[in-house]
Parts: C-alpha cells; sequence; structure tokens
C-alpha cells in the first residue's frame, strides 16, 4: 500500500475542523494544529493523527512546526480553517492576530511545503450583504464591512498575491450549523422563540432578515469534494459552499414555533426603528447586569437586509450540491428536539459556540476535569492502592486493581457532572449510596473520608497546572471542593446512622 496522503488541517479542534477530522484521518495522515488539543482520546491518540497545539500567531512556533512538517515529507493538502469571530461587533485583538497575522504566517510557510492545494476558510459574509435581484456569486467582491470580513477580505488578498507561486482556492462558506444548532444568532434566535418570555413573538422589521445555512456535515463533504478535484480549480479561485437563495427569520420562527408548540406561533413585527430603540435599551440594562444580551444595537443595522446566493457555477463545477434533508427548514424540528430533550448537551455545545461570551466558571472547571479526567483517575486509583503514598485506606488496598479503577472513574465521572450541573445534589446523593456499601463492607469512616480528601488533593494539584485555570482558584473551591466537602459530609451521616440504627437493633 502506498503512503497515506498527508493533509495539514489548522482550527483542527474547532466546529468544522474536528467534523473534518474525523472523515480525514481513515484515508489520510491529518496534522492537526490548533491551540489546544481536543480532550477526547478519540482524537488526539489516533494513529493517523499528528496534533500541533500550536497558537498560529506565534511566529516561532509556526516556524518549528512547518519545519517539523517539511522535514516529515510536507504535505499534498492544506486546510486553512483557524479563524477568530465573535458576534460583538467590536474590533476584538485577535481579528487581526489570528485572521491576518495567523493566515500570514501560514501561507509564507505553506510555500515550502510542496502542496497540491491550499484551502482558505473564508466566508459569505465576506461580501456583506446582496441587493434584490444580484445575489452573491463567486464573482462577487469581498467588500462586506463587519471586522470579521475585513480580516476574511485581507486573507483573500495573501492568496491571491501568492496564486503563482502557491496553488490554492477561496471556500466561501454558508452560516454553518449543526442538529444542536451552535450557530450564535441561531441559538439566539430558538432561545427565545421557544421560551415564554415577553419577546417570544417578536420579529424586527418585517422578519426578512435572511442568511443562507449550510449544514456542517455537508460542509465537511464540500472540503472533501474541493480536495478531490484540486487539479481542476482555478488558481485562488473562489467557491461557494452554501446553498442558493437564503432562509429569512419569519421562516425559521414559523418553523421552530410550528415544531414545538403544534402549529407555527403568529409573530408580531416591531418596527426597524423601534426594533433598534429596543436593542438599545435592552444592551444598556444588560451592561448595568453584568450580563449584556446576544443582539446588539449595531445589528439593527442588518434588519430586512438578505446575504442571497447562487452557487451555481461552484456546484457545477465540484459536482457537489448540499443535501435536500440537511437543509434547515428540514433540521429545525431535530434541532429543536435535541434542544427539549437534552438540554445540558444543548447547553453545553452552544455555549462553546459563543466564543465571545465567558463561560460559567463551573462549566469552564467541568472541561478541565474533562481533559485531565483520565489523569486524574490513574492518580486516584493509585492512590487507593497505597501505590501513590496514600497512607490509612487499607480497605481499598485489599480491593482489586480492576475494582479500584472502577472506584475511581466513576468518582472522578460524578464528580464532573455535578460541577457541569452547577449542583452538589447528586454528588451527595451518590457518596450517600457508596458509604453505606462500605460501611457494610467494614471500610472505617476515617479510611473513606481519608479517600475523598485524596481524591480533591489530585484534582487541584492537576486542574491548577493548566493554564486555563488561571483565575479559577474560587471556582474550583467552590465547585471541586465544596461539592466533595458536602459528599463527606453524607459519608459521615451515612455512618451515623448506621451506627444508630445497629445500636438500637441491638
Amino acid at each position: 500500500m502506498s503512503e497515506r496522503p498527508r493533509i495539514v488541517l489548522t482550527g483542527a479542534a474547532g466546529f468544522l475542523g474536528r467534523r473534518l477530522l474525523r472523515r480525514l484521518r481513515s484515508t489520510h495522515h491529518v496534522i492537526a494544529i490548533d491551540r489546544q488539543p481536543r480532550a477526547d482520546p478519540d482524537f488526539s491518540d489516533h494513529p493517523n493523527v499528528e496534533w500541533h497545539p500550536i497558537d498560529l500567531a506565534d511566529p516561532g512556533a509556526v516556524e518549528e512546526t512547518f519545519d517539523a512538517i517539511g522535514r516529515g515529507g510536507g504535505a499534498e493538502y492544506l486546510v486553512h480553517l483557524a479563524a477568530w469571530y465573535d458576534f460583538t461587533g467590536q474590533a476584538h485583538p485577535e481579528y487581526e492576530r489570528t485572521n491576518v497575522e495567523g493566515t500570514r504566517l501560514v501561507l509564507e510557510r505553506a510555500e515550502g511545503l510542496g502542496l497540491r492545494l491550499f484551502v482558505f476558510a473564508s466566508s459569505v459574509a465576506a461580501c456583506g450583504f446582496s441587493s434584490p435581484g444580484r445575489p452573491i456569486t463567486e464573482d462577487t467582491p469581498p467588500h462586506g464591512e463587519h471586522v470579521y470580513a475585513a480580516t476574511k477580505r485581507k486573507g483573500e488578498e495573501m492568496l491571491r498575491e501568492r496564486a503563482r507561486r502557491l496553488r490554492s482556492c477561496i471556500v466561501r462558506f454558508a452560516a454553518l450549523y449543526s442538529d444542536w444548532s451552535e450557530y450564535p444568532p441561531l441559538h439566539a434566535f430558538l432561545e427565545t422563540w421557544l421560551s415564554s418570555r415577553w419577546n417570544a413573538r417578536i420579529l424586527g422589521g418585517a422578519g426578512a432578515s435572511a442568511v443562507p445555512f449550510l449544514h456542517v456535515r455537508d460542509a465537511a463533504s464540500f472540503v472533501l469534494r474541493a480536495l478531490e478535484r484540486a487539479d481542476d480549480l482555478e488558481p485562488a479561485g473562489v467557491l461557494l459552499a452554501s446553498p442558493d437563495g437564503a432562509v429569512t427569520h419569519r421562516e425559521l420562527f414559523e418553523a421552530a414555533t410550528s415544531y414545538r408548540f403544534g402549529a407555527p406561533r403568529a409573530p408580531l413585527m416591531v418596527p426597524k426603528a423601534l426594533a433598534r430603540v429596543g436593542m438599545w435599551g435592552r444592551d444598556l440594562a444588560g451592561r448595568v447586569r453584568g450580563e449584556r444580551p446576544f443582539e446588539q444595537p449595531w445589528m439593527a443595522d442588518y434588519i430586512d437586509t438578505r446575504m442571497e446566493v447562487d452557487a451555481s457555477r461552484t456546484r457545477r463545477r465540484l459536482g457537489w450540491a448540499p443535501r435536500a434533508r440537511l437543509e434547515i427548514l428540514n433540521r429545525i424540528p431535530f434541532i429543536v428536539e435535541n434542544r427539549e430533550t437534552d438540554p445540558m448537551e444543548w447547553y453545553r455545545r452552544n455555549r462553546e459556540a459563543l466564543a465571545h461570551l465567558e463561560l460559567r466558571p463551573s462549566f469552564r472547571v467541568y472541561r478541565l476535569l474533562l481533559k485531565h479526567g483520565e489523569e486524574i483517575a490513574r492518580r486516584y486509583a493509585g492512590e487507593l492502592s497505597g501505590e501513590g503514598g496514600g497512607a490509612g485506606m487499607p480497605g481499598y488496598g485489599r480491593l482489586p486493581a480492576d475494582e479500584r479503577e472502577w472506584i475511581a472513574r466513576l468518582a472522578v465521572h460524578n464528580l464532573a457532572q455535578a460541577v457541569r450541573a452547577g449542583e452538589k445534589r447528586s454528588f451527595m446523593s451518590y457518596c450517600r449510596d457508596f458509604a453505606e456499601r462500605r460501611a457494610q463492607q467494614g471500610f472505617r469512616v476515617a479510611e473513606v473520608v481519608h479517600a475523598i480528601r485524596s481524591l480533591e488533593r489530585i484534582c487541584l494539584e492537576t486542574l491548577k497546572r493548566d493554564p486555563e485555570a488561571a483565575g479559577l482558584d474560587r471556582a474550583m473551591r467552590d465547585y471541586v471542593s465544596m461539592t466533595l466537602e458536602f459528599g463527606i459530609d453524607q459519608v459521615i451521616e451515612a455512618y451515623e446512622d448506621a451506627a444508630a440504627g445497629s445500636g438500637a437493633n441491638g
């Protein structure tokens, strides 16, 4: 068998990147680049995946990484997905740092890899909104006014400057979403429309604001098809990864409320001028409370504007089309169903997608526990055996090794779930249940309490080594130490109740 083709994938841990990684790793050797490698071993430990957790705006790190890629044989393809975006409307420094400077560094180093194709991820948003009867096509210049659009325009310009030295293509993606939404505007709309809030039925203007949507699975298929047709593409040519047309807020509203409530709700239309005043007032109130709403005053400028697309030329060129069953209006029932049946997973996925919002401290600690869970469980099992220096736990030391490992994994899992939910009751119940079993097995209460305190120490030692734990000391005390402390209280109470029951029976 010939050696697997080598492909560099930046933003490999991102929304589209991790989907592409799943598809590519069975057929390619994937050189995955991201600021943070995925905590999931399914990504980081795969034999066909080579991780480089670097900051693409760090010249030294980029040089070292790309030199290593070159020594390893270069690569046939590079898909550059890494980018910063948010919905604040502000010129965050990361726009220039990651989207412009990071892209420049990657392009400079990519020229020495012997690539067949460099794929640059841009956006139809780079073109701004279309005028009636003139949809966005492959020839539309990237003249969008948003700061994100401006940085994508600079990236496209850099590719064209290198067109003779580096074979490339520009992919302008529609708004990407999944069956969990994971697209911040759509998430914000659904959270409002499907709620009992006072503004649940309000739509700005005529509800005619419209953008094209593309399911993330179709987006991954699009990139793979572009790689297959690498030799047939125009140098620095534009491809539109988008369905034709655009979907309005009103269409989304009717589809979502129809599925959730059994019939579409009648929206209340608010004139654009009045909507602007309302958005300004809500944002001002949010600033005072320290929790600004997603919809901010600058968004009022785009009420009833359309970003309509005609991607027919790209479809002919690639022989690709988005699947009808994955069109946004056909997926709304799946999205709403996921929201209703697994609200915690819905929250987790969409909070990660809202990159510009600060995650709840409890959720940040939960992510750290997921990231280091294997290490914590391994150390804890060793502590229970006595190998980790743990003294005063002879009962645990007499247990079979596989049972100690199971106890350690279960404890870490239950702690993480309690932290994720931001409540201690589930962990307290878990502790009481196992305390009753330990008492029946002859374990002393001091031994069980000592085991939980050992878990606390191991958790804090492990988490605090991670740079992501900076500023989380209080959160780790509140959500790790105090959760375990509440668990200890239940252990002691279970032993006391057992002793009282024994005395009464005696």
